[in-house]
């Protein structure tokens, strides 16, 4: 049972399918790192009923494994003055799709309909943009397997920074050129808007 309960296996035993599993991060808050910077294994997960971005691609990669499949994550770079996203992915008749929790609007599940995971990270391009406009999608990485790492990440109690880390290490493939980076037209203001909205508010005051 790579080292859960056998409660803990059972809930994830039932995310039997991506679709299950997207529903499952949906279904648990956002994790704001309100007492600082986290980075949980899928057990600390299922217990505090909270991930964020690259925690809820580790569960989905878990439960994409305990249905045997690949646990395969996808890293997107951006700039400095943005936020990286990192999704879980997986195959469907050939087809690349990918798991994904965030708090936006923007940069969630894809369906499996892509021939390439190229394709499936570009999907994600026009979406990563400031507030500004400015778009700022820079790299992705290929498909990233957590089978290097063994089992027992999956239920450590310490945060996972040594899979954080070699996964932004790891080689990535630039989306653009430094030339059609200056290029880039920013998003509409409608896009911005659109881009604001989100799922789960802080509870930070001030």
């Amino acid at each position: 049972m790579f080292g859960f309960t056998q409660k803990e296996f059972k809930i994830l035993k039932r995310l039997n399918t991506p679709d299950r599993v997207q529903d499952f991060l949906s279904s648990i808050r956002m994790n704001l790192e309100l007492n600082g910077d986290v980075l949980m294994s899928p057990r600390r997960v299922l217990r505090e009923k909270q991930a964020h971005c690259i925690e809820g691609a580790l569960l989905a990669a878990t439960a994409l494994w305990i249905q045997g499949r690949e646990p395969l994550l996808l890293d997107i770079q951006s700039t400095n003055d943005d936020y990286d996203h990192v999704v879980a992915l997986f195959r469907e008749n050939d087809r690349w799709g990918a798991i994904s929790k965030t708090n936006h609007g923007v940069l969630r599940y894809r369906e499996p309909v892509y021939r390439s995971y190229h394709e499936l990270a570009m999907s994600y391009f026009h979406e990563y943009f400031l507030q500004n406009g400015r778009k700022t999608m820079r790299a992705y990485s290929r498909p990233f397997n957590l089978k290097k790492f063994g089992e027992a990440w999956m239920t450590a109690e310490d945060d996972l920074w040594d899979i954080g880390h070699a996964i932004d290490a790891s080689p990535h493939i630039r989306v653009a050129t430094p030339t059609t980076v200056k290029k880039f037209r920013k998003a509409d203001p409608i896009e911005v808007r659109m881009g604001k909205i989100v799922e789960w508010k802080s509870r930070r005051r001030g």
